[in-house]
This record gives structure tokens, sequence and C-alpha cells, in this order.
């Protein structure tokens, strides 16, 4: 269950980023409401992550949490933000994400 609440946490940092990222071009009352939505996002990571942390040891349950969100930024990125998808930049992804499933396979 614990690893569940983690990756939840981890979509949930994805959410807060992509929060930021339109709320750096949102003028007026949208700015305000990406904002609400960013804050929301970032209880429910940190929460879900601190739960997760109860059962998981703190450097793998953090390692993981961070790595869904990178790994989920930089394709929000590439996909919403037009930001480029250059061979090297999805190979480093690629090995992130062999990373994150390394770390699960060798934890309690």
């Amino acid at each position: 269950m614990s690893w569940i609440l983690l990756v939840i946490g981890g979509l949930f940092e994805v959410t807060f980023t992509f929060c930021l990222g339109k709320m750096k071009d949102a003028t007026g009352t949208a700015k305000y409401w990406w904002f609400t939505l960013f804050a929301m996002a970032l209880l429910a990571s940190m929460t879900l992550l601190w739960k997760a942390t109860q059962t998981l040891p703190i450097g793998t349950a953090y390692a993981v949490w961070t790595g869904i969100g990178a790994v989920g930024t930089v394709l929000i990125g590439i996909t919403v933000f037009n930001e480029p998808a250059t061979f090297w930049r999805l190979v480093f992804i690629s090995t992130l994400v062999g990373s994150i499933i390394g770390l699960k396979f060798v934890s309690n």
C-alpha cells in the first residue's frame, strides 16, 4: 500500500509542477486558480510522501518520489509546454525510470 501512496504522491508532484508552468503565463484570476491548484497538489504530494515513509525507508521513498516527479515533469514539459525532446534528454530520462524501478526491486 505504501508504494501505491508513493506513486500517487509522485503524480501529485507532477501536478504541482504543471501548475507552476501554467501559473507562469497566467494573469488575473487565472493565476490565483493555478496557485490554488498548486497548493492543493503540493499538500497532497507531501502528505502521501509522509504516509509512505511510515513503512518505507526514507531514502528510497524520497528518491522514488522525486524521480517520478522529475520524469513526469520532463514528459509534461515536452508534451504540453513544447520543450525539446532531444535524444540525450530521452536517454537520461530512461535511465532515471530504470533507476526508480531498480529501487523498488531492491527495497524491503
